[in-house]
């Protein structure tokens, strides 16, 4: 096999975040999860899953936050390398989402032995290493499985101030909102998909860490914040908006999005996993300022996406506020 022709994208029913499960769905699934503590705990959970933060946190010993958390998922392009760094920025995401530190991180491979040569593997392994090198963050062992598509991510654990922790529920009335990174890698993944064009625009934001972004939240004083992946901007406001018991007013117009992402949108190149979202978001969402292509870039299916952060943060567009709860989680325009 010509390892320099093999199209990753295309041994994969989706690609990267746009992959998972709605989240309409997921949270049936984990309902009857929360509410349950364990016999003499070593620790005080102080995150888990009642809101759907982006990690769990638990207070041990010596006043630490342990924060961890995990992702993978299938390619979302199709050079090896690249998507093992992508994959390993993501995973790493949920840690500075939190406002933590990652300390070591394990690998999670799934490879279709039989079809893709380990060369392959070894790349997307290598990838993920060069991002945890970057990030300061130990990467040592982890598992693989023989499976019918190829998947990568990290198990993460980081540490953190429990007194200083990102919350998606801290949210406060009279807060803007800011956004780290532009919108439309989604889109641009579902064109690099379906015709092999590259993004280079698409790869340099999913390759930055969110690692400064989280230190200028922490800096500004912010308390709550959250990282914007699967299940889009509207989708992951919806839920910090709804766990703080705010209305969340956006500026679609100071929304910034990566050149290339409108076309990819007027040509057609939507996921399900954004359709997904946006049927999810809809009832609790007033979106009738906004065309139904607005609304449709604004749920688009991130993939290693920015911080969105209740507070202003220097460097970063803010892109609308937090007001006291309406009748809907979200108001467009």
């Amino acid at each position: 096999m010509d390892l320099m022709s093999v199209r990753l994208t295309q041994y994969a029913h989706g690609g990267g975040c746009a992959c998972k499960i709605p989240p309409g769905e997921l949270e049936d699934v984990v309902r009857g999860l929360t509410g349950t503590t364990p016999a003499n705990p070593a620790g005080e959970l102080l995150v888990g899953l009642d809101d759907g933060d982006d990690a769990a946190a638990v207070r041990i010993a010596g006043g630490v936050a342990l924060i961890l958390t995990t992702d993978f998922f299938t390619p979302v392009v199709d050079d090896p390398y690249d998507w093992g760094r992508i994959a390993a920025v993501n995973a790493l995401s949920d840690v500075y989402a939190m406002g933590g530190t990652p300390v070591v991180a394990v690998n999670l491979l799934g490879w279709p032995r039989d079809v893709l040569p380990f060369e392959l593997a070894a790349e997307v392994l290598r990838g993920g290493l060069d991002v945890c090198g970057k990030a300061s963050c130990h990467l040592a062992g982890g598992h693989s499985v023989d499976d019918p598509e190829p998947k990568y991510g990290l198990a993460v654990t980081g540490t953190a101030d429990p007194d200083r922790l990102l919350r998606n529920d801290a949210g406060r009335a009279g807060v803007p909102l800011t956004l780290t990174k532009p919108l439309g890698i989604g889109v641009l993944n579902s064109r690099h998909k379906a015709t092999g064009e590259r993004f280079e625009q698409a790869i340099a934001t999913m390759t930055t860490l969110n690692l400064e972004a989280s230190q200028a939240a922490l800096a500004a004083g912010v308390t709550c914040a959250t990282d914007v992946t699967g299940f889009g901007l509207l989708g992951h406001l919806h839920k910090l908006a709804r766990a703080s018991g705010v209305t969340a007013r956006i500026d679609p117009a100071a929304v910034p999005y990566l050149d290339g992402a409108r076309e990819a949108l007027r040509d057609g190149y939507v996921s399900g996993g954004t359709r997904r979202n946006l049927d999810w978001v809809r009832p609790h969402a007033d979106l009738s300022r906004i065309s139904e292509d607005e609304a449709l870039m604004l749920a688009d299916a991130q993939t290693s996406g920015g911080l969105l952060i209740a507070g202003e943060v220097p460097g970063h567009p803010v892109i609308g506020e937090l007001v006291a709860r309406g009748e809907h989680t979200i108001v467009a325009g």
